[in-house]
Parts: C-alpha cells; sequence; structure tokens
C-alpha cells in the first residue's frame, strides 16, 4: 500500500492515533490534530502501533506529522474525524474554517446523530461520509496504541472513502465501503450499549464479558433497543458475526456456554477496555449521551418508556461524579431490579 489521499485525523486520541498511524505507515500522507499531550508523547517515543493478533510496527518521532492547531486541515484531502461525539458541532466549525469546500469528511465516531450535526454545520459544502469503528483502542503510554479486539472500519460510498480505502486495502485499519451506513451505525450502537456495562463494572472487557450478571445487563439493554427501533421502523445492520436479534440470546447465555463457546469466538485480548472505562478513568465526560442515551432520546421520540437504557445512563452519569465500580450483581440489581 502507498500512495493515496492526503488525511488529516481530527480528534488524533486513541483511536485516531491507531488508524491515522497504520496508514502512514503504509505510505499515506497523515497529519494527526489533537492534544498537546499527545503530541509530546510521540515526540519523545514515537509512535507504536500494536494489535491482538501480535501485529506491531513502529513510526519514529520524526515520521510523525502531530499537531495541536486545525490549520493543517486547508491541506487535507480527507478529513476522519474522530473527536468525541459532544465536539463534533466545534469541530465543523474548525472545517468550514481550515478546509478546502469538496473535502472528504468521514465521521468515526459513536453514536448515530454525528452526521445531522455535521450536515447542520457543514452546510453542504463537503462530502459528508458516515463511518464505524468495530473495535476498541487502548493508549499504553509512551506511544503506544494498542487495537484490542478484531474488525475492518467502515464508510459510506463516496469518491473520497472509495479512493482511501482503496490505498488502505489489507491492513489492520483497512475501511469496508457499505452503501447502508445508518443500518451500520444502529447496529454498532448496539454493540457498543456494552461500553456502559463494561465502564461501571471498572473490569476489563474480557473480565466483565465472562460474567453472567453484567451480560444480563447488556441484552437487556440490546433488547430495548431492537424494540425501540422495531417500533421506529429502523433495521440495523449486522455488525460482525452474528445478527441483532440472535446476540442478546448469545450474550444472556450461561457462562459455561458463552465463556467456553461464545467468547472464544471473538478475538479479545486481555488489555482491551471500553473508551467509556478509559474516560472515566481519566475524569473525562462519557459519551452516555450518544449510546444509551440515544435509545432514550429515541423512546421519548416514540413516547415509550426506556426504563433499563434510563437507568444506565444515570448510573454513568453517577460514575462521572465519582461512584465507585459496581459488582455484577449490584449492577443488576439496580438496573433490572432482581
Amino acid at each position: 500500500m502507498s500512495g493515496g489521499p492526503r488525511v488529516a485525523i481530527l480528534g488524533a486520541g486513541s483511536v485516531g492515533c491507531f488508524i491515522g498511524g497504520v496508514w502512514a505507515a503504509a505510505g499515506i500522507p497523515v497529519t494527526f490534530i489533537g492534544r498537546p499531550k499527545i503530541s509530546q508523547d510521540l515526540d519523545e517515543h514515537g509512535l507504536t502501533l500494536s494489535d491482538y493478533s501480535g501485529w506491531r510496527v513502529r513510526l519514529a518521532p520524526g515520521d510523525v506529522d502531530y499537531r495541536c492547531g486545525p490549520e493543517a486541515l486547508d491541506e487535507a484531502e480527507v478529513i476522519a474525524l474522530c473527536v468525541k461525539s459532544g465536539d463534533t458541532a466545534a469541530a465543523a466549525d474548525e472545517i468550514v474554517k481550515h478546509a478546502d469546500q469538496g473535502t472528504t469528511v468521514i465521521s468515526f465516531q459513536n453514536g448515530v446523530s454525528n452526521v445531522d450535526v455535521l450536515e447542520q454545520g457543514l452546510g453542504g459544502r463537503f462530502e459528508i461520509a458516515r463511518g464505524m469503528v468495530p473495535y476498541n483502542v487502548a493508549y499504553l503510554g509512551r506511544g503506544q496504541f494498542h487495537k484490542g479486539v478484531a474488525g475492518d472500519l467502515y464508510a459510506a460510498r463516496r469518491a473520497g472513502v472509495r479512493r482511501l480505502a482503496e490505498a488502505v486495502r489489507g491492513g489492520p485499519a483497512a475501511i469496508r465501503v457499505s452503501d447502508d451506513m445508518l443500518g451500520v451505525a444502529w447496529g454498532k450502537l448496539l454493540i457498543n450499549l456494552n461500553n456502559a456495562v463494561n465502564a461501571l463494572s471498572g473490569e476489563t472487557l474480557i473480565d466483565e464479558l465472562k460474567q453472567r450478571d453484567y451480560r444480563r445487563v447488556f441484552a437487556a439493554s440490546m433488547r430495548e433497543g431492537l424494540d425501540l427501533l422495531k417500533r421506529a421502523d429502523i433495521k440495523p445492520a449486522t455488525v460482525g458475526e452474528v445478527d441483532p436479534d440472535t446476540l442478546p440470546r448469545m450474550i444472556d447465555s450461561p457462562d459455561f456456554l458463552f465463556n467456553n463457546v461464545f467468547l472464544k469466538r471473538w478475538k479479545i485480548d486481555a488489555k482491551a477496555r471500553s473508551s467509556m472505562a478509559d474516560d472515566l478513568a481519566a475524569g473525562r465526560k462519557t459519551e452516555i449521551d450518544y449510546l444509551n442515551g440515544e435509545l432514550v432520546q429515541l423512546a421519548d421520540r416514540l413516547q415509550r418508556a426506556a426504563p433499563v437504557n434510563r437507568a444506565i445512563v444515570d448510573l454513568v452519569r453517577k460514575a462521572e461524579a465519582g461512584a465507585p465500580p459496581l459488582s455484577a450483581a449490584a449492577l443488576r440489581a439496580a438496573v433490572l431490579g432482581s
């Protein structure tokens, strides 16, 4: 892989550094735009990328173009937007100020409403593509970012997306082009409902998933979400090997079955945690409004109840305020009442 469009990663945290780093290692011209803390880390240590399979690559400090201001957007042909969902409107303002009209903007963000915010903020002057990141990336310090779960990026079929996807095919940050990105986004959101469960547990992803009471809460939030989506006439796409209707039953299966059969099929390593768990650990505001909160908002629009996801949102708010992690039994009791 080599060449390809000039890319700017706007919001180059864990996910942005990983995908941009993989693309840069493959010969794509990539500029990272993010926080001074990460810039200093990469200036000192370079950028090291790894994944669950043992794959690893390192870019020396001089090979990493990491900046802390948005001015570099004017050089980009494709902007990979990786800011937190609550910062989407502000990012759109920066894109309007600095990027050339017609630039492709791919939203690699959690939730389903970011593209609506971008369309409103960018005013039809840019090529907007919904994207999806199916894996977790952990920031291990000293310039290392680790992909802990298998999967490829997804993005809507646009001219700029197709060009980038062709240039990065086959690598750990490959892109699958889709004509049903809204369905993919809702399908991924259903899976991402575990982000909050993982964050509230205080456990690694694999240790949380091994405990059935945590999984019962996850499965209940998915079932509630599926019911709301059906009432809204929204069909979530299958993301991964299991369709959305089957997944809650698999998640809710007894420990001996889930741990010995289903969990072994998923490529999850011991380092993986949800991005929401990382946010809580760092004292940052989470993206709960763009995950479980999206279903609560949908329920409100439909004039339906969403007690499971509403309870999870409330618990994450308490965790943001300093409440300690919950055991599996305690979380099940708090959300499901039994």
